[in-house]
Parts: structure tokens; C-alpha cells; sequence
């Protein structure tokens, strides 16, 4: 089985507030006495999209040294921002296009896809990310389960803040899954909110957030729940392709 970790919506922004909660999450993950195969981050990972951001959240990671226990996996969200996101984060020549990226297990693949719009916070699968979705999945060949990772969820969470500015055109979206049966469900973040659904007959989770947490309208006229401790999720992808999601919150 597959066995992810995943943090969402980290915000790093130089403060000591958004840096303790990080690395309070970093640190529970490393002490783990079980071994989890990677660490998946679903986008918002730097608040205004910074060179500086990133290379806090490349150190807090261990992207920049290498010395992370487990591959770290991410995609950008609606804050980041795609040329300082690939130069500082990633290491890599800043460009203009989507930032899409594949991570193949023994026992599944997660395709980390960028659904940020620059210049909006709607979300969005460009023509290029669906191409390079399909393009990826035939070379798997259908031979192992797929996770899609994204930052924006496609559907409604109930709170007017996410639903305001969640992914655009999900029924092009549903139409791939409907072609795709190896696509075994879909992560993503932005909702700063552990959240479980589904959409076009998959699981669909959102991550919980480390810099703050939603409250849902019932709970209150605060959007903004920030004494609330940073959360996490524990994602199980089994033999039988099920995908099984964990909740924790640290402390």
C-alpha cells in the first residue's frame, strides 16, 4: 500500500507565527516511528509568492539540503506563484507555465497537477495540464492506481469563502475521470479545512490547513479560526485501489 502524509495552505511569510506552525508539523511528521512514503503539500505554500518565502519553505522541507526522511511532493496554489515558486522551491529555470509533476510508487502514482490561475484566486486545469495528465497516465499504461493532487477543490465545501473560488469547468474535470478508472481519487487543499466528499464517483479530500483553520458557517462569524493547532492528514492507498484518509492535529 501507499501511505502519503499531507499539509496544506502552510502561508509562509517570514512571520515567527507562520514558521513555528511549519515547522511544529515538519517536526511531528520527522518523528514519526513509522515510515510514511512521501509528503504531500497542496499549495499556498508561501503567502505572497516570494523568492524569500520559498526559500524559507525549500529549508523548512528539506528541499534544499535533501535531508527530508521522505520525497516531498507539491503543487502551487492560488498565493504562490509559478517563477520564484520553480527557481526557489524546485531549483529550477523560472518560466511562465504550469508547474506538473509525477511521482510513480511500487504501489501507485500521484500526479501533482497546478490548478492556479496567475493574477486570480479561481482555480483552473489549463489545456496543457490536461494534456500532460493524459499524456502521463498512457505512459503508466493503467498498471498502478493514480492520485490527482491539486490545490482547489471542484466542488462546494458549504462556506462561502472556498466556494467563491474553487476550480472552474469541473465537468471537464468529471469527464476525464469518467475515461480514466485508474484515477483511484483526488486530494487537494485551499479550504483550510479536513474535509471528505466526492465528485464524479471519487473520493475527494481537502487537507487541513497549517496557518489557520476554516469555521464553517454554524460555527461562528469568524472565517478565521488562528488559535486553532495546525492539522494534517494521513492518506492510504491500498492493494484494492481505496483510498482511506486520516485527520490529525498537532499540538
Amino acid at each position: 500500500m501507499l501511505v502519503l502524509a499531507h499539509i496544506s495552505d502552510l502561508h509562509l511569510d517570514g512571520s515567527a507565527r507562520a514558521t513555528e506552525r511549519a515547522e511544529r508539523v515538519r517536526d511531528r511528521l520527522r518523528e514519526l516511528p513509522g515510515r510514511v512514503d512521501a509528503l504531500l503539500v497542496t499549495g499556498d505554500i508561501a503567502d505572497h509568492g516570494t523568492e524569500p518565502e520559498y526559500d524559507e519553505a525549500a529549508r523548512l522541507l528539506g528541499l534544499r539540503d535533501g535531508d527530508a526522511p521522505f520525497p516531498v511532493l507539491t503543487c502551487p496554489g492560488n498565493h504562490d506563484s509559478r517563477v520564484p515558486y520553480r527557481k526557489a522551491l524546485l531549483g529550477l529555470p523560472g518560466a511562465e507555465g504550469p508547474v506538473n509533476s509525477v511521482q510513480v510508487f511500487d504501489d501507485g502514482a500521484v500526479l501533482m497537477c497546478d490548478s492556479s490561475v496567475p493574477g486570480s484566486d479561481d482555480g483552473e486545469l489549463d489545456e496543457e495540464t490536461y494534456d500532460w495528465i493524459e499524456s502521463t497516465l498512457d505512459e503508466l499504461d493503467g498498471g498502478l492506481p493514480a492520485l490527482l493532487a491539486f490545490h482547489h477543490p471542484p466542488v462546494a465545501l458549504h462556506h462561502p469563502l472556498p466556494d467563491s473560488c474553487r476550480l472552474r469547468h469541473a465537468d471537464r474535470l468529471a469527464a476525464l475521470l469518467a475515461r480514466r478508472p485508474e484515477i483511484a481519487g483526488l486530494i487537494t487543499g485551499h479550504a483550510h479545512t479536513p474535509a471528505a466528499t466526492s465528485f464524479a464517483g471519487r473520493p475527494l479530500v481537502t487537507g487541513p490547513g497549517v496557518t489557520w483553520t476554516l469555521r464553517l458557517p454554524w460555527e461562528g462569524d469568524q472565517v478565521a479560526d488562528r488559535d486553532a493547532p495546525p492539522g494534517l492528514a494521513f492518506h492510504v492507498l491500498d492493494d484494492r485501489g481505496r483510498l482511506t484518509s486520516h485527520f490529525r492535529v498537532v499540538t
